[in-house]
C-alpha cells in the first residue's frame, strides 16, 4: 500500500521532471523509482534481451533450478553469474500486464530459474502453461527489458 501511495505522490513530480532538460544525475528521480520499486537508490538496473518460455516446450519441466514449482508470469531463468538465484527482480515493462488469475502484473518477478541459453544480460520470462500462455507477453519477446534488483526471497517464490 505505501509504495502505491508513494507513486500516486510522486505522479506531479514526474510531471515536473519530463517538462525539464534531462540532467546527467538525478537523485530525486532515483529516489522516486526506489519508492516505487523498493529498490535502494544507486541500485544497478540492466537492459537485459527477454525471451519467453512455458510448461509444455521441450525441455521445461514443473520445476524451476531450486526445486520449486514455477509460477506463471513470476518465474525468471536468469545467468545466476550476473543475478543470484533467490533474487526479487522489477521489470518495469510488465507492470499492468494480464496475469492468469485476471488481475494484472505488478511487475515483481523471481530469479529462481537458469537455462543453458541465458547467459550474460538474457532473461527467460515464464509464461504459463502452454503456448497459449505467451500471447500476452509477446511484444516483449526479444525486446530489451529494465530489470533491477529489489530484494531476496527464503525457500520458493510465492504462488501468485
Amino acid at each position: 500500500m505505501r509504495r502505491r501511495l508513494a507513486a500516486l505522490a510522486a505522479l506531479p513530480l514526474l510531471a515536473l521532471a519530463s517538462s525539464s532538460q534531462a540532467a546527467t544525475s538525478d537523485p530525486i528521480g532515483d529516489l522516486i523509482v526506489g519508492a516505487m520499486t523498493g529498490g535502494l537508490p544507486g541500485t544497478p538496473a540492466y537492459r537485459m534481451r527477454a525471451t519467453l518460455y512455458h510448461a509444455g516446450a521441450a525441455g521445461v519441466g514443473a520445476l524451476d533450478s531450486l526445486g520449486c514449482k514455477v509460477v506463471a508470469m513470476r518465474t525468471a531463468a536468469i545467468d545466476k553469474k550476473l543475478i543470484p538465484r533467490r533474487t526479487v527482480l522489477f521489470i518495469k515493462e510488465t507492470v499492468g500486464l494480464p496475469m492468469p488469475d485476471g488481475g494484472v502484473h505488478d511487475g515483481y518477478w523471481y530469479a529462481s530459474d537458469v537455462g543453458g541459453a541465458i547467459k550474460g544480460e538474457k532473461i527467460d520470462l515464464f509464461t504459463g502453461h502452454g503456448r497459449s500462455s505467451m500471447k500476452p507477453m509477446m511484444p516483449l519477446n526479444l525486446s530489451e527489458l529494465t530489470v533491477t534488483k529489489v530484494g531476496e526471497f527464503k525457500g520458493c517464490p510465492p504462488a501468485k
